[in-house]
Parts: structure tokens; C-alpha cells; sequence
């Protein structure tokens, strides 16, 4: 069967348009309620689809073109260096392969970020043809306009999504495209041809009637819901009803800490990459109030204390003096989640992003969120200035005698702890530490305590506690394994037990050691797997110090043990020894003179960094230029003919008089003068002549019939009958 003739039209083009618009509606819930960042990549897809479609583009031209824009904006999104380095193609590979593997292993969340974008490309490649085949071939859209209500609806009643303006929208565009898919189907029915008188005639009451129903429907009183919100009921019907607990969850950052516990899965999509110079862990966020289930924050949310590139940052770490000695540092933050907060490490002093950024640290959590124009914006990279702390252990043993100095209600926030607490673990907080006499050594004695063997890490095989069981109090003595959550939170409550100031500290560990790159930076890479708690305890005039109670986990801080006698648990504490290759410093490899001046590499990476800094003015032009040409294209017999005339006026050859005829054959075929099938040359020219009441067809056909016939022209056949050429091309300005 025969694929149907493409109609490039102004009708058509309206009508792709508009089949843009509902495929949009689609796409705008996908930003706010997922990961999903870069939505403009997927929208120019769509964009591309189309309009390949709509001029009829070939379907293994087309594909071509399609495949090989997934690729680049699949490189774009998730590979560093040029697209035409091709080193990237080997990675790929490997990722569809593991990803194949993992869809016939059925693990679907273990499916990569890389692997999701593809299948979305590929479902917005089906989607065009799917517009595309009901628009132009069936000519109707009512089963795609009805489910795209049905879609956002479903989204505004379960969802955060607002859709308000999403169905006014859809509504407005559905009914216009129903209304001109009716309008062609009533013209091909009764075989009518398509003049522009008869089509504002329909499309004019068309407009005013959705405009009106659109007034009407924002002017008219609203009526109260006939039945109440589904969602209070979902949601606690699924909180009352029977079940295991949580069942297993996927690692990563989340900001609900309210119910702790249940085994989770890995994950390794990459969150970010930092080069540092030396490891460190990455704060997110502190929480300070546990409920025996897990942790909230015992302030108001949404307390937030702005600042701005220059200022200093309000966020509590240690305090500088004499007993703590620092070293300078920096790292850069190279993020691939689209997360708007900071991660950060301890000693922080400064964030250098964009001069039109600004930032805000919730006060109840010491969250830094960034800001563009006062709303939350994910930051592509950033870089960190801050200091690394190396504590004196005398001045922290001798800061546990000066408790007296902190606030009552700071106390009262960090020693918290539910009244409904076993007392069998306040009891084993002071069994371990019975025979240590300042706060230093009793945070320390409390950290090595879960370094026993009968406490295990463990991932999968993690309780949950039932509604009269307490986490802490069940990790502590029944199951004794888990993970960071548990490790950590049963150290901050040992510590408030005995009146250590405590907080339960998340974000992420230093990550995986990917290569140095020279000038004493290191590369390293995070990702979901590497989310981590930990603990800090407040020592007075010191500030918070970091510990870490879990199992196979160090935190990298530095003690100064100068006190004599406890030089034997230094090396428990001291900073591990790098495992990587030391860093050598970067030689040159070849004289000034070998040094090629010219680089086909280095060219294409300039080209490649080129579009990736103006991108969005490309875009810009590029969209510009295909609308000048589109609507040149649609103006075309205006200007069409005067460049034939143009073209063919100060040529005296007569072996361009056949073009000339035949590009006028053309040129009246678009005018609407077609030549049906089987007439002859002759007979066209008759109806031409008939239809302008000129007889200059006729000469001009004669001339031509001699030329084919023959084979030759008569000396000076086209200066004579170039005039009745130009009349005829010039009748066909539209």
C-alpha cells in the first residue's frame, strides 16, 4: 500500500502545531515530578519529529536523523569530552548491554539513568508518528485528546502537579484540532476545493466558539467537588493496612527520615564528581529530634536565612582557636542529579558558582539550597572553598568540663530523646562508658563499640520495628545488623543518654577514587551507593566533630594526639593511606617545536565546547531560520516566479528554453492548474489558454513539441518566445 501524499500546507502545518502542544502537555508534569532535568532535549526531539513528518522527509532519511540526535543528546547529557572522540561509544555499549540484562533479570529500578533516557526518546519517537498518523491519515484525535485530560486530571488529583492552567490549555488546543480535522473531513466528503474564503469561513465561528466557551468557562460560578479528595483516603488506608514494614527501598538521598529501617538495593547513578585534594565526606543536611522510629527536625520548616556569594555562610561547624589547626582547601562539584542544594564538607567558608545565584540554609537542618531569581535551581557545577580542622585532643578533653557554658535549650535539643526510650540502652550507654571521665574519650569509647564482631553490616537482611518496638533499642539488642542508619543513630542515642550533645548528620562518602589530574587534585565520583550517615557531638568552645560508628567506614578526621599516653589510638583515627597512585607533577612529553600547531582533536573539542557555551543562542537562530524559511516556503508563489523571470531573463542560449517550459509546467501545477493523467500537451495547453483567454500556451507548447521532436531549435527560438514565457509565469503569482 502506498503511503499517502504529503500536503505542505499552511492547514497542515497548523495542525502539526497544535499536535505539538498536546504532546507538550505530556512532557510538562515529567520536570516537576521527577529527576527528569534537560526537558528542552526531549522537547526539540519532538520539535524535529515533526517537522521531519511534516515535509515528508523519507523514512530512512528521517531515522537517520533522529538516531543520530538521540546519540549526541544522550552524550550531551551523560559524557564528558567531544561527541566525535568516539571513546565515549565503548561506554555506551556496555551500558545497553548491562541494561538488556537487567530488563531480562526483570530488575527494573537497576536500570541506569543513560538506559530510562533512551526508552523515553524512543516512546516520544512513537508518539510523534502516533500524531502524525491520527492527524494526517485518519484525520481524527479525539482517543489522544481524551487521554491527554485523562492524564493531566489523574496527575492534579494524586500528584503535587498543578493543572489548572494544564486543562485550559489542553481543552483549548483539543477542540481546535478536532475542528479542523472536521472541517478537511467535510471538504474531502464532498470533494470541494480548499479556498481560503471557505476556510475562514469555518475557522473564524470556530475560533469565536472556543474563545467564548474558554470566557465563559473562567466567568461562571464553580461549583463545590461532589465527592470529596481521594488522596486522604488512599493514604491512610495504605498506612493502616497489614504488611511487613517498608519492604525494600532504593539507596540514595531522600529527606524523609521519619520511618527508619527495612533492606534497600544499590544504586550507581552517578550523583556527582568532585576534584578535591584531599578525601572528606559531603553534608546534605542535619536532623536533631528522634522519635523512636527514625528523625524529623524539632523547628518550624521553611525557616530559611538567606546569603549571597560574598557573605559568610551560616552554618554551624568549628569553631576557630588555637586547639584546632586548619589547612586551606578547595573542590569542584560537577553534579548529574538535579537536586537544588549543595553538598558541602565540614569547615565550609565559601561557594563560587554564578554571580546570579544566590543561596539559603534552612535553619532547621543546615540544608544550603541555591536560588536563581529567588526559586529553587539545580546548579551544574560549583566550587568550594573551606578549611580541613585538625583537633587538639587535650583542649577536647578538657571541653567536656565546660558544659556549663552551652544554653539550656541548645542542650535540650542535642540530649533529646523520647520519653518511651528502653532504659536498658540508656544503661548500656553508661556500662560502656563507666570508665572514662571526659567527653572526648566517651564519644571515642562509643565509637569503638560498634566495631565488635557481634555487630555486622548488612544491606538485605535489615528489621523493621513493629509500632511498639523502639530502632534504636532493636538494632542495639536483637538484631544487631543494619546499616548506616543504624549505626549511626544508636550512637547518637548512646551519646544523649549520658549528656553528649548530638546530631545525626546525612549525605554522601567521599566517593570512588576515578584518576589524578594533576596540581594535587584527585577525581573522585559519587554516586546513590555512596549515600552514608554519620554522627557529630558538640564539644564547647570546639564546636561539632565528626564520628563514624559504622562498620567499614571512615570519615577521615584528624586528631592531634598531644597528651602523652594515648599515642597507642592514634592510628584508629588518623587519615588513611591513599590507595591510589601518588601524584606525580605534569611533565611535558615533547619539545615546543614537536608540538603539532594544528590539531583535527583539538579543533572538534573547540567546536564541540563552542555549542555546548551557546547552545541556547544556536537553538535560537536555528528555530529562527526554519520559520524564515518555512513561511518563505509558504509565500513562495509570490516570489517564486519573479526569481524564475530573474533567472532565465539575459539567457540567449536556446538550450534553456526546455527548462524554462517545463519549470512553467510546474509553477501551474502549483497555481492549481494540474494536468490530469494521460492528457496531452496539447490538451493542457488548451485548457491553460481557455482558462487566462490567451493563446500564448498554445505558441509556446508548439515551440516546445518542435524542440522534442526534432531535437533542435530554430536560431533565436527562445528570445522569440521568451515574452510569452514571462506573461505565462507571471499569471502564476499567487
Amino acid at each position: 500500500m502506498s503511503s499517502p501524499k504529503v500536503q505542505i500546507d499552511f492547514v497542515s502545518f497548523l495542525l502539526y502545531v497544535l499536535g505539538f502542544f498536546l504532546l507538550w502537555e505530556w512532557l510538562r508534569p515529567v520536570e516537576e515530578l521527577t529527576d527528569t532535568s534537560n526537558i528542552i532535549v526531549f522537547l526539540v526531539f519532538l520539535i524535529l519529529s515533526l517537522l521531519l513528518a511534516f515535509f515528508g522527509v523519507s523514512l530512512l532519511l528521517s531515522s537517520f536523523i533522529k538516531v543520530l540526535y538521540i546519540l549526541y543528546a544522550l552524550h550531551y547529557l551523560y559524557f564528558e569530552g567531544s561527541f566525535f572522540d568516539f571513546s565515549w561509544i565503548p561506554v555506551f555499549a556496555a551500558d545497553m548491554a548491562h541494561n538488556f540484562g537487567l530488563i531480562v533479570e526483570r530488575d527494573w529500578p537497576g536500570i541506569t539513568n543513560l538506559f530510562r533516557s533512551l526508552l523515553f526518546f524512543i516512546l516520544l519517537w512513537l508518539m510523534t508518528y502516533l500524531i502524525q498518523y491520527w492527524l494526517i491519515n485518519r484525520r481524527r484525535i479525539f482517543i489522544f485528546f481524551f487521554m491527554t485530560l485523562i492524564y493531566i486530571t489523574v496527575l492534579d488529583t494524586f500528584t503535587p502537579y498543578e493543572a489548572d492552567a494544564a486543562i485550559v490549555r489542553t481543552a483549548i488546543t483539543g477542540f481546535a484540532v478536532m475542528g479542523i480535522l472536521t472541517f478537511n473531513r467535510l471538504m474531502d466528503q464532498e470533494g470541494l476545493k480548499k479556498e481560503a474564503s471557505l476556510s475562514r469561513k469555518w475557522m473564524i465561528p470556530l475560533a469565536a466558539l472556543i474563545a467564548l466557551s474558554t470566557g465563559l468557562g473562567f466567568a461562571a460560578p464553580k461549583a463545590e467537588p461532589i465527592w470529596p479528595d481521594p488522596v486522604p483516603f488512599i493514604k491512610s488506608y495504605g498506612q493502616n493496612s497489614g504488611g511487613d514494614g517498608q519492604g525494600i527501598q532504593k539507596i540514595g538521598y531522600g529527606e524523609d527520615d521519619s520511618r527508619l529501617g527495612g533492606p534497600f538495593i544499590g544504586d550507581n547513578a552517578v550523583v556527582f564528581r568532585a576534584e578535591v585534594e584531599s578525601r572528606h565526606y559531603w553534608k546534605v543536611e542535619t536532623k536533631d529530634t528522634y522519635t523512636g522510629k527514625g528523625w524529623v527536625t524539632s523547628q518550624a520548616e521553611g525557616e530559611y536565612l538567606p546569603f549571597g556569594n560574598e557573605d559568610e555562610i551560616p552554618v554551624s561547624s568549628f569553631i576557630e582557636n588555637d586547639a584546632i589547626e586548619t589547612t586551606e582547601e578547595t573542590s569542584s562539584v560537577y553534579t548529574f542529579m538535579n537536586y537544588p542544594h549543595v553538598v558541602y564538607p565540614l569547615g565550609l567558608k565559601s561557594i563560587n558558582a554564578s554571580p546570579f545565584i544566590t543561596y539559603e540554609v534552612e535553619t532547621a537542618t543546615e540544608k544550603i539550597r541555591s536560588l536563581d531569581g529567588g526559586r529553587p535551581f539545580a546548579l551544574d557545577e560549583y566550587k568550594l572553598g573551606f578549611d580541613v580542622p585538625e583537633y587538639s585532643v587535650t583542649a577536647m578533653k578538657e571541653a567536656g568540663a565546660k558544659a556549663e557554658s552551652l544554653p539550656d535549650d541548645y542542650m535540650a535539643r542535642y540530649t533529646q530523646l523520647p520519653e518511651e526510650l528502653p532504659e536498658r540502652v540508656r544503661e548500656l550507654a553508661l556500662e560502656i562508658t563507666q570508665d572514662k571521665t571526659d567527653w572526648f574519650e566517651k564519644a571515642r569509647e562509643l565509637e569503638r563499640y560498634f566495631r565488635r564482631a557481634e555487630y555486622t553490616y548488612s544491606q538485605t537482611d535489615v528489621a523493621v520495628p513493629e509500632d511498639n518496638e523502639d530502632y534504636v533499642d532493636q538494632f542495639l539488642f536483637d538484631t544487631k545488623q543494619g546499616y548506616c542508619d543504624n549505626f549511626s543513630s544508636s550512637m547518637v542515642v548512646l551519646a544523649r543518654s549520658i549528656g553528649l550533645p548530638a546530631r545525626w548528620v546525612k549525605g554522601y562518602t567521599e566517593g570512588e577514587f576515578k584518576q589524578s589530574i594533576g596540581s594535587g587534585l584527585r577525581l573522585f565520583e559519587i554516586t546513590n551507593n555512596n549515600a552514608h550517615s554519620w554522627v557529630e557531638i558538640y564539644f564547647p568552645e570546639m564546636g561539632w566533630v565528626p564520628f563514624e560508628p559504622t562498620q567499614g567506614f571512615n570519615n577521615n578526621v584528624q586528631f592531634n594526639f598531644d597528651t602523652a599516653g594515648q599515642n597507642a589510638s592514634q592510628p584508629e583515627a588518623e587519615e588513611p593511606k591513599e590507595t591510589e597512585a601518588p601524584v606525580k607533577p605534569d611533565e611535558p612529553t615533547e619539545t615546543v617545536a614537536e608540538k603539532p600547531s594544528f590539531s583535527i582533536k583539538e579543533l572538534w573539542g573547540n567546536i564541540e565546547n563552542f555549542f555546548k557555551e551557546n547552545w541556547k543562542v544556536i537553538g535560537a537562530v536555528i528555530l529562527a531560520a526554519g520559520v524564515l524559511v518555512f513561511v518563505l516556503f509558504l509565500k513562495r508563489g509570490k516570489w517564486l516566479p519573479h526569481y524564475f523571470i530573474w533567472r532565465f531573463k539575459k539567457t540567449k542560449n536556446d538550450e534553456h528554453f526546455s527548462k524554462a517550459y517545463l519549470i512553467l509546467l510546474k509553477e501551474l501545477d502549483r497555481y492549481g492548474l494540474k494536468r490530469k493523467n494521460g492528457q496531452t500537451l496539447r490538451e493542457y495547453a488548451k485548457y491553460i489558454d481557455s482558462f487566462f483567454s490567451t493563446k500564448e500556451m498554445g505558441r509556446l507548447t508548439a515551440r516546445y513539441e518542435e524542440f522534442v521532436y526534432r531535437g533542435v531549435l530554430k536560431e533565436g527560438s527562445w528570445n522569440d518566445t521568451k515574452e510569452l514565457w514571462e506573461n505565462l509565469i507571471k499569471k502564476t503569482i499567487a
